[in-house]
Formats: C-alpha cells, sequence, structure tokens
C-alpha cells in the first residue's frame, strides 16, 4: 500500500511538472483556434494544405493508399522521430495536444460552421485560414498536435533553423509535388495559406524569448522543445 502511495505521489508530480496550467491552458486554446479555422473557412473554401495532410493526398492519389492507414502512420513517424530528437515530455504533451485537436474538430462538426463561406474569395479565404492555423499556441510549449508540428520541430532542433523555415520546406515540397494532380490555381492559394500560417507560428513561437533568455541567461522552454 505505501509502495502505492509512492508511485502514486510520483505519478502526480511528474504529471505537474509536464503539464503546468500555462501549458495547459495554451494546448487547449490552441487547437480550439486552429480547429475552429480549419473547420469553418478551410474546409468550407476547399484549401488543401502541405505537410502531412498533403501527403496523404498524393499518396492516396497515385498509390491508392487508405487514408485511414496512411494517416496514423506517417503520424506515428513524425511523433517517433520527435521522441527521437526532442524527449519524452514532447511526445507526452503532443498526445494531449493531438486528443483536444480530436475533440475540438468533434465539437465544432456538431454545429454547422458559424462563418459565412469565403468559396467565391479563395484569396481571403487562405489569408484568413492561414491566421487561423498559424496561432502557434501548442508548438511554443514544445508539443505538436499534428505529425506536420511534429516534423517541422524536429527540423528546427536537428538544423537550428527558424520554425518558419521548417515549416515551409515540408509545406512547400509536398504542394510542388501536389501539382502532378491538383490544378496550379488552387495550389497558389495554399502557397499562401502556409506561408501565413508558417509566419504566424514563427512570431508566436518566439515571442518575448530574446527579453527572456536576455533577463534569464538560459535557454526557454519553447526553444528546447519541451512541454
Amino acid at each position: 500500500m505505501k509502495q502505492l502511495k509512492k508511485l502514486a505521489c510520483r505519478a502526480v508530480q511528474e504529471l505537474s511538472l509536464t503539464f503546468p496550467s500555462r501549458t495547459v491552458l495554451s494546448i487547449i486554446l490552441g487547437t480550439a483556434i486552429t480547429t475552429f479555422g480549419i473547420y469553418n473557412i478551410h474546409q468550407q473554401a476547399d484549401i488543401t494544405e502541405g505537410g502531412i495532410l498533403g501527403l496523404i493526398l498524393l499518396f492516396h492519389f497515385w498509390f491508392g493508399m487508405s487514408s485511414s492507414i496512411l494517416s496514423p502512420v506517417l503520424d506515428a513517424l513524425s511523433y517517433a522521430l520527435g521522441f527521437r530528437f526532442l524527449g519524452k515530455e514532447f511526445l507526452k504533451t503532443s498526445v494531449f495536444a493531438t486528443l483536444c485537436m480530436a475533440g475540438f474538430f468533434r465539437l465544432w462538426e456538431l454545429f454547422p460552421p458559424v462563418l459565412p463561406s469565403l468559396a467565391d474569395y479563395p484569396l481571403l479565404a487562405a489569408l484568413a485560414g492561414g491566421c487561423f492555423i498559424g496561432t502557434g499556441l501548442v508548438v511554443r510549449q514544445g508539443a505538436s498536435c499534428a505529425g506536420d508540428d511534429a516534423l517541422a520541430l524536429v527540423i528546427s532542433k536537428a538544423t537550428g533553423c527558424r520554425i518558419s523555415r521548417a515549416y515551409l520546406l515540408t509545406d512547400v515540397s509536398v504542394l510542388v509535388l501536389s501539382l502532378s494532380y491538383i490544378p496550379a490555381g488552387r495550389i497558389v492559394y495554399s502557397l499562401i495559406t502556409v506561408t501565413v500560417s508558417s509566419f504566424m507560428i514563427d512570431f508566436i513561437h518566439n515571442f518575448g524569448i530574446r527579453k527572456e533568455d536576455k533577463d534569464s541567461g538560459k535557454e526557454t522552454l519553447a526553444d528546447n522543445g519541451q512541454g
């Protein structure tokens, strides 16, 4: 019984260190905003994405591979890379963020879209959608709510490049390959939205970090990629 109590206390302590209130609130708010934008703007305007989602669509088109198989496989590979380069804390917070993402998608799907469709204004949809997706609150906590985030964090960590460049590298690479089956006119709007979201994420991810580094002389949590 005493051993069980010790294990329980240790588990609670680890959870409190991994999930301080600031991290939990940031992940919940970030996933709520991102999923709201995807559901109310991107899905209505039929704007595709780069990264893992674009790769799933690409493989499905060319090889007939099922999205239900590709999605978990590609996400699992991305998270495995994240665990290798960013550690177990990344994996813990990312699982929580992924569950939040799924939960909010389910919540929004219970209701019709609350924003007017921007399908007739694809440029506006690309800009607005990019702002919603680019909240950066989840990534700032060193977590990932999809394989795209995990890949970008790993590339940024491994190469030392800004996270906006890491996102653009993965997104633009997939979108260029997607020209093999998607008209160039549609890809242009996807390029706009991934560019906006990449720079938004980068700005929020790094907001205030330089000042904090100067004051403390230490790396921040966001730079370390730990939750």
